[in-house]
C-alpha cells in the first residue's frame, strides 16, 4: 500500500466516525412506542398531524382551486373598477400594492389627490386593505406645494365602495359556479 492509498481510507475513516458519532444514535420520529403498531391507525395520525397525504384524496374528480391570478382576487379587480378614472403609477398583484399618479380635477388645478391600495389579506373584510390618500395644494405652481396624509372621509369612502364591490364580485362567481 501507498502512502497516498493510507491517506485517503485514514480521511475516510474519520469522515465516518464523525458522521457516526454526530448522529447520536437517534434518528427523528423513531420512537415506536409514540405509534400505533396498526397501520390504518399510524397513517390517520400522520394525516392529523399534517404529514401525509392520501393518493386517492388527490384523484378525486374535483374541478377548481385556488388559483393565484388578479382576474380571480375579488378585492383587486374591485379596487381597479373603484379608481379606474385615476392614472396609475405602480400596479404590482404580487407585491400586492396599487398606486395611482396624482390626479387633479379640471376645475382646481392646484389641487390633487394619489392614493395608495396595500392588500394585507385575500379575504373581503374590512382590515384587509391599508388605504392611504395624499392630498398635494400647490400656491401657484408645482413647485411650492404641500403633501398632506388624509384619513378622512375619503379613505373610508374608499374602503366601504371596493368592500361593496368584491362582494357583489365574489357573489357573482359563487352564482357562475353553481350554473
Amino acid at each position: 500500500m501507498t502512502i497516498k492509498n493510507i491517506t485517503k481510507i485514514l480521511f475516510f475513516s474519520l469522515l465516518t466516525c464523525f458522521f457516526l458519532q454526530s448522529c447520536n444514535g437517534k434518528l427523528p420520529g423513531g420512537d415506536a412506542r409514540k405509534f400505533p403498531a396498526d397501520p390504518e391507525k399510524r397513517v390517520q395520525q400522520n394525516l392529523k398531524e399534517g404529514r401525509g397525504f392520501k393518493l386517492m384524496d388527490t384523484m378525486k374528480n374535483e374541478r377548481g382551486g385556488t388559483f393565484d391570478f388578479a382576474s380571480s382576487n375579488e378585492l383587486w379587480r374591485a379596487s381597479l373598477d373603484v379608481i379606474d378614472f385615476m392614472p396609475l403609477s405602480s400596479v404590482n398583484y404580487s407585491g400586492g400594492i396599487i398606486i395611482t399618479d396624482w390626479y387633479s380635477a379640471e376645475q382646481n388645478s392646484n389641487e390633487s389627490i394619489k392614493v395608495s391600495i396595500r392588500f394585507l389579506t385575500n379575504e373581503i373584510r374590512s382590515d384587509a386593505l391599508d388605504i392611504k390618500v395624499f392630498n398635494r395644494k400647490c400656491v401657484k405652481s408645482l413647485i411650492d406645494c404641500k403633501i398632506i396624509n388624509s384619513d378622512g372621509v375619503l379613505v373610508t369612502e374608499l374602503k366601504k365602495e371596493i368592500l361593496k364591490k368584491a362582494t357583489l364580485y365574489k357573489k357573482e362567481d359563487k352564482d357562475k359556479k353553481k350554473n
